[in-house]
């Protein structure tokens, strides 16, 4: 078995840390920040017979500073010389990214004596072709460490197929707003709702007593195969047009009921099948507890 080279890269504070040393755990020798002049040398001994290095990953940043401008032709010249690697490119919002500078206090490399959000603005700028030429692109925005560690067991333990894409199925209420980040949002208010019935109130849908009240209607059923259809539609497309990212957001009066309970029965659907990042979330389900209703 031949040697599997991964270039690590992507936006600073996405998370590219985090993944070296999940990959380390996963069997990779790892080295971060090697500089961008010794890439091409490192692949070429890490290939030699006597390295004995079947699984290598390398960190590579905007900290390599001038440097960093000369990548673009290495990986065409190691390319030109039938070396294979492969990128991933870890990337995440512009809001999210500003939102973690300020909680760890940490300066952006590129925003020394600036803002954040312009440091942000020129490193976007500056990995635009390493985001283009990627082989995988995992978006953390909304990723807890135990997704982003799922995510990269599949692409290089597991060796599934992977597109670059992560989906989230989100349940929520709308008297609490629609998410914001949602990209497609559907409103189920009009199915019979478990809230009039006084023994089922306190439950949610993840509790098999409303899943049952919500799925004895045919109009449930009828939603959840037209959307699964629509979903499973576009997916690929998203995913040609390079989106990284899909919301689907399912809402209801309070997100705690008939939205849930739909999003359950979508995720379930999806995850038989998917090459795909997939998770869900109920952002309101405890809402009205809290709050005493």
């Amino acid at each position: 078995m031949g040697l599997r080279f991964v270039i690590l890269t992507g936006m600073s504070g996405a998370g590219k840390s985090t993944a070296l040393k999940m990959m380390e755990d996963m069997g990779y020798f790892c080295v971060d920040n090697l500089p961008i002049a010794l890439i091409e040398k490192f692949c070429e001994l890490a290939e030699a017979e006597n390295a004995e290095l079947s699984k290598v990953a390398v960190g590579v940043d905007i900290r390599s500073g001038q440097s960093f401008g000369e990548l673009e032709s290495i990986l065409a010249g190691m390319r030109s010389q039938g070396r294979k690697f492969e990128i991933l490119y870890l990337d995440s919002d512009d809001a999210v990214l500003v939102k973690r500078y300020k909680e760890t206090r940490r300066n952006h490399p590129l925003a020394v004596g600036e803002r954040v959000d312009k440091g942000i603005a020129q490193e976007r700028e500056r990995l635009r072709f390493l985001k283009r030429q990627a082989d995988f692109i995992i978006d953390t925005s909304q990723l807890l460490t135990r997704e982003l560690k799922v995510e990269l067991e599949k692409i290089f333990v597991q060796n599934q197929s992977y597109q670059s894409l992560f989906v989230t199925i989100l349940s929520f209420g709308f008297k609490y707003g629609i998410p914001a980040d949602s990209d497609l949002v559907f409103d189920v208010r009009f199915l019979p709702n478990p809230y009039y019935v006084e023994t089922l109130r306190p439950k949610t849908g993840n509790d098999p007593e409303i899943q049952e009240f919500v799925m004895q209607y045919e109009e449930a059923h009828r939603f959840l195969d037209k959307l699964e259809d629509m979903v499973r539609f576009l997916i690929p497309n998203y995913i040609t047009e390079g989106k990284n990212q899909l919301v689907v957001s399912i809402g209801c009066t309070g997100g705690k009921h008939r939205s849930v309970t739909l999003a359950n029965g979508l995720y379930e659907r999806l995850r038989q099948q998917h090459s795909y990042g997939l998770k869900i979330e109920h952002r309101d389900i405890g809402k009205d507890a809290l709050r005493g209703k």
